[in-house]
């Protein structure tokens, strides 16, 4: 019996949470038979997941084996600069679209991920479920879909700019500047503080890569 799309989609979902949440890190190998197992799903369904984040470019060909991917400089600022001028799209629109109930969920948001300050991968799961709100109350799939696309791709980053010393608490109050511009539905605003605050987590994070090299 060939397997359900089902099946397929849950393949493809588990090894993109598998990378995303860091079981899998980039120069990884994926093997399909240990994949299987581990997932508890046929073989079929895996390799077609695998040729899908192949397509997508988070896994890549090491010979005949496939890796999950990894950026180099210059993919990261490429990255960096599609994500920061999509988010501030998201925001602008937000600013627009957002119901009174998607501000009020954002606003406790920002208040709940105070107490994540002090654990960068607590905070760094809060600071994604953050940003995909935002995009959801831009109201606009498209965008939705392609903001999706690059946050996949920053899962091919090992570490996480809310790691480095005192970012937590910088992103905090970047957060709620954001949301305070979308609750005054101030779209230019909105959409200002959020490319801000994706050009102070790129410099982070090019400041940690250079920290790293040194050492």
């Amino acid at each position: 019996m060939p397997p359900s799309k089902q099946s397929n989609t849950d393949a493809y979902s588990l090894i993109l949470e598998a990378i995303d949440v860091g079981v899998y890190k980039p120069g990884d190998r994926l093997v399909e038979s240990e994949l299987a197992e581990r997932f508890g799903v046929s073989r079929t369904p895996i390799r077609e997941a695998l040729q899908r984040l192949e397509t997508q470019s988070l896994l890549e060909r090491d010979g005949r084996s496939l890796i999950v991917a990894s950026l180099d400089h210059n993919q990261m600022a490429e990255l960096y600069m599609v994500r920061r001028e999509l988010e501030g799209l998201a925001a602008k629109l937000a600013a627009k679209h957002a119901t009174e109930e998607e501000i009020k969920v954002l606003q406790e948001m920002v208040a709940s991920d105070d107490a994540l300050v002090d654990d960068p991968a607590a905070l760094s799961r809060a600071n994604r479920r953050f940003h995909e709100q935002i995009h959801l109350a831009s109201h606009n799939r498209y965008l939705v879909q392609q903001l999706d696309l690059v946050h996949r791709t920053m899962a091919l980053m090992a570490t996480t700019s809310l790691a480095a010393q005192g970012r937590g608490e910088i992103a905090q109050s970047e957060h709620k500047g954001i949301v305070e511009a979308i609750a005054a539905r101030d779209e230019e605003a909105a959409g200002r503080a959020l490319k801000d605050h994706i050009s102070v987590a790129f410099m982070t994070r090019l400041k940690q890569d250079a920290i790293r090299r040194e050492s």
